[in-house]
């Protein structure tokens, strides 16, 4: 069964052991932490304030601003310290385009490749997603809908896909979550959803690639303005 939580929280910071070091966690955090709007653009990430709100040294925090500012999700000003930049309209736009062209090609290798168990557990968050949806819930719902498109860039076969579009996706996790509020959306989104996984189902390449195009390209045009 899939693994649900509504929000990452201070108590699953320290609960979370699947990262290999302690900057690993730090930064994991910060980065959910902005792509989830907890830290906004504008921001001041402040290093002794985040030590001491996580109980961690300096240190690893150093660490986890540097990797953040090596992605370009923060910056380092002289008289300000270091800055959320969070994602632009531009760059929302940018990841839209890299997703259709990637994601696509990810489904198509995917109903190729899919194993028995990728197939099972595809399955199974579709059924969460459909019991979600029918209760509006939209925490567990983008976690479903993050979670299915990491078992299809798994099935694909391709490391390379796998890391670009996952941390894509993740990086726009506050623009789906928005989307899925708007009217009708997520019904829609669960029927994009399943076409999908059918295509898949049936081995039908073309079909998923071209259901996951439609499904990008149409979650893209949902996307509310802030």
């Amino acid at each position: 069964m899939v693994a649900l939580r509504k929000r990452v929280s201070m108590n699953n910071f320290y609960e979370n052991k699947d990262y290999s070091s302690l900057s690993e966690k730090v930064y994991r955090f910060l980065r959910d932490g902005i792509a989830e709007g907890r830290y906004q653009t504008g921001d001041c990430l402040i290093e002794m304030k985040i030590a001491e709100e996580l109980g961690v040294s300096r240190t690893p925090v150093r660490e986890a601003l540097k990797q953040l500012e090596l992605e370009d999700l923060v910056s380092s000003h002289p008289n300000r310290g270091v800055v959320v930049k969070g994602l632009s309209d531009e760059d929302l736009q940018d990841v839209s385009t890299i997703r259709h062209l990637l994601e696509g090609q990810a489904a198509y290798w995917a109903a190729e490749r899919v194993t028995p168990d990728q197939l099972n557990e595809l399955r199974e968050v579709v059924e969460l997603m459909e019991f979600y949806t029918a209760k509006n819930d939209i925490a567990h719902l983008v976690t479903l809908d993050t979670r299915f498109h990491e078992l299809i860039y798994e099935a694909s076969g391709s490391r390379t896909i796998r890391h670009i579009l996952a941390s894509l996706h993740h990086n726009i996790r506050k623009a789906r979550q928005s989307s899925l509020t708007l009217p009708d959306r997520a019904p829609n989104s669960l029927a994009e959803h399943v076409s999908i996984f059918n295509a898949i189902e049936k081995k039908d390449a073309q079909a998923a690639k071209e259901q996951m195009e439609a499904h990008v390209a149409i979650a893209a045009g949902h996307r509310p303005s802030e």
